[in-house]
């Protein structure tokens, strides 16, 4: 009779990678505190509150303005510490005292570069476009990503299957949540187009009249009219976000469908539009461009992600996460330059010139 030989476990080699990769690991699985402390920070008005304390504060100080009850007080130092250990804000107190890794009453939180980007001072404010990503339509698709995978409808994604719909029909439907989506996608493109207007200028010379396609509100058009006054500044979208958008002078509003018809002008303006779509809607939305512009002296001016441009490491992780993002969100994707190239071509333009802008992203010139 053969012997019944049990497998035993091999010991774990605790060495100083296992112990890195063990940290890793619970810092992936537990990840998503860091997107939930982040929103709970903006909402609570932590880095607003340091910036009106001179760009530095204690805990008696936040705890003095902020809107936080006398039972969560106590609570307050173990987030505190959370956020500064994750990078948000600095700590520091004195060093015989200990007490800024343990999260005492002396500590006093500074304002990070990133935390900057949250104070509500002007054209860098990004907690917006934070609440915009953070909220429960979002989070829900995203928890949906295993079941989608084991799903055979290809019509499906996960924000659908976890929503009942797509998510302009969603933010139709929630007025709140379709406030909060718009004054995110404003405050970002807020911040991109000061960078773009400044630094990209000579991609409107000769422009003279622009549509923005799936201009939302018009945060972009206004950045470019006010820049380039000469420039008559259109923006198309959805009857359901123009019919909201108060007339304000400085451009023109027009309902409609961007894969139906795009108004006449010698540019149109997509920013963060063609990620949303798979790459035969892209074409048709391409098709309505080439029949805006006029063939001699016209363009298209894109402000998108190009995967692998520029070849930064830390820009490249932001441009995956986008590209998962929009898996999770829409039918579309980030695309590196060979994919735009085809969409490009299947369109019928001929040729067009990229240039990196803020990091992660690219300004695209593209001609019939």
């Amino acid at each position: 009779m053969a012997e019944n030989h049990q497998s035993v476990p091999v010991a774990t080699s605790y060495n100083d990678e296992v112990l890195q990769a063990h940290a890793e690991l619970w810092n992936l699985t537990y990840g998503y505190l860091k997107s939930m402390a982040l929103e709970c920070a903006v909402k609570l008005g932590i880095p607003n509150a340091i910036n009106r304390c001179g760009g530095a504060a204690t805990l008696p100080d936040l705890l003095a303005v902020l809107p936080v009850p006398e039972g969560r007080k106590p609570y307050l130092p173990r987030l505190m510490r959370f956020l500064a250990a994750s990078g948000i804000f600095t700590a520091d107190a004195p060093a015989s005292t200990g007490e800024c890794a343990n999260g005492g009453a002396t500590a006093t939180y500074r304002l990070t570069p990133l935390s900057r980007l949250l104070v509500d001072d002007g054209a860098t404010d990004l907690s917006p476009f934070v609440l915009s990503q953070t909220n429960r339509y979002h989070v829900a698709a995203a928890l949906h990503l295993p079941e989608w995978f084991k799903s055979d409808d290809a019509a499906e994604m996960p924000f659908r299957m976890a929503n009942g719909a797509d998510p302009w029909t969603v933010f139709s439907r929630d007025p709140e949540i379709s406030r909060v989506f718009n004054a995110g996608m404003a405050a970002d493109t807020r911040f991109a187009m000061d960078f773009v207007v400044t630094h990209c200028g000579d991609a409107f010379d000769g422009v003279t009249s622009l549509v923005d396609v799936a201009g939302g509100t018009g945060t972009a058009a206004r950045a470019i009219a006010r820049a380039f006054p000469h420039i008559k500044c259109t923006v198309l979208d959805l009857p359901s976000v123009i019919d909201s958008v108060p007339a304000d002078g400085v451009v023109k509003y027009i309902a409609g469908d961007m894969m139906s018809s795009i108004p006449k002008a010698d540019a149109v303006f997509l920013k963060y539009v063609f990620h949303d779509w798979d790459d035969e809607d892209c074409v048709k939305i391409l098709k309505q461009c080439r029949k805006a512009i006029p063939e001699s002296g016209g363009k298209v001016i894109i402000v998108d992600m190009v995967v692998g441009s520029p070849s930064k490491a830390m820009y490249y992780k932001d441009q995956v996460l986008f590209d998962l993002l929009m898996m999770v969100m829409t039918t579309g994707k980030e695309r590196d330059e060979h994919e735009w190239r085809k969409i490009f071509m299947d369109a019928g333009f001929t040729h067009h010139k990229t240039r990196p802008v803020l990091g992660s992203m690219a300004l695209i010139e593209l001609y019939p």
